[in-house]
């Protein structure tokens, strides 16, 4: 058994191991540093970019230039809740969340039927409140995966605590899409009969919201959705601060 010392070759070589083993920790600690704070970033960013929207009308959203990009163009006109009338107010809730006034942000009756109609083999549909479908206009894109559904129920969240059930109409009317490249009630009033948002009648305003569930496809005054809508709208009382009060 040869018990002669290793030499000065040995110990150079235990302090490189001891120099890469360093190295390795203190890049697995940058990575994990860097992932903690991307993961920051995208948990808190929905929420101060709902409080800047609180203020200032979203410039564009995803969907836009996701349309724009297929060649539909964009046609948008920014209008507060006061110059949208009310006939459009009572339509869109009527026809999409006829318990907007009463959530806080998910209709889980809704949401329960959707579920059981799911487990029976059909598609999930009917459980988008217009705050969920606010939050998905405004951050995310199209299509119906549970990833993105996750998405717009987490940002909902944000939405509804840090804003008044007033700007969430009035951002949806802003913001929703009404046609190829329409969006708002401003640009739709205008493009669909020549009228500002303000001046839209109650058969107008019934036939406009019957589109909403797929505005590509669908147009104002074919859609047998308007009569339904519009024999139900008057249900929906408006104030002075809006459908809710709030």
């Amino acid at each position: 058994m040869d018990f002669r010392p290793e030499g000065p070759g040995g110990d150079d070589a235990r302090e490189a191991g001891k120099e890469e083993s360093r190295e390795v920790d203190g890049l697995a600690r940058r990575i994990a540093v860097y992932a903690a704070r991307t993961l920051l970033v995208l948990f808190f960013a929905p929420a101060v970019i709902v409080l800047i929207y609180a203020a200032v009308p979203p410039p564009a959203t995803p969907l836009m230039l996701i349309r724009l990009a297929e060649g539909h163009g964009l046609s948008k006109s920014w209008r507060p809740l006061s110059e949208i009338s009310p006939n459009l107010q009572r339509a869109v809730i009527t026809a999409e969340d006829g318990k907007f006034c009463e959530h806080g942000g998910f209709d889980w009756e809704a949401v329960d039927t959707a579920i059981e109609r799911y487990k029976g083999g059909g598609r999930v549909l009917g459980a988008s409140t217009i705050s969920m479908q606010t939050s998905k206009n405004l951050f995310l894109w199209p299509g119906r995966t549970f990833v993105r559904k996750g998405g717009e129920a987490y940002i909902t969240v944000w939405l509804e605590t840090f804003l008044s059930k007033r700007r969430i109409l009035e951002l949806y009317l802003n913001v929703i899409e009404f046609g190829p490249g329409i969006y708002g009630a401003e640009a739709a009033a205008r493009h669909y009969y020549g009228v500002s948002a303000a001046s839209l009648s109650h058969q107008q305003a019934a036939q406009l919201a019957a589109v909403l569930p797929n505005p590509l496809k669908w147009r104002p005054g074919n859609n047998g959705r308007a009569g339904t809508i519009s024999a139900r709208m008057n249900a929906v009382a408006i104030g002075k601060d809006g459908p809710c009060g709030r």
